[in-house]
């Protein structure tokens, strides 16, 4: 889990499109932000991303204190990206509501599946 040692505390990110979480990363609609200490959901902000263009968002949801993401599909290159940045990424996630899925992850009972992005 990527959350701070010192204090418990994590923000995940994720790509949401019409109220799900978004399969393919690149067409989200906006993100969900999720602020997580000891294990529980504390907060959620939801943002609409800058324009679509490679290596945008991934300094972009890092500087919105994301330590993590969330996504149904992403690409390799898109995942490099994120991960230079410090922020580490799940894919393969199912498209559920983003409460659904980030609470299935803190319980350790998210299933993730194959990255629906193959670029």
């Amino acid at each position: 889990m990527a959350e701070n040692k010192e204090d418990g505390k994590m923000r995940i990110a994720m790509p949401i499109a019409q109220g799900q979480l978004c399969m393919h990363f690149g067409h989200c609609e906006e993100f969900a932000f999720f602020d997580v200490e000891d294990g529980q959901i504390k907060g959620k902000q939801m943002l609409t991303p800058p324009p679509h263009a490679p290596g945008v968002i991934p300094q972009w949801v890092h500087e919105q204190g994301a330590t993590m993401v969330i996504a149904g599909g992403m690409g390799s290159r898109a995942v490099s990206l994120f991960e230079q940045q410090g922020v580490h990424v799940i894919v393969g996630a199912p498209g559920h509501t983003p409460e659904e899925v980030v609470t299935a992850y803190l319980n350790g009972t998210l299933k993730t599946g194959e990255n629906v992005c193959d670029h």
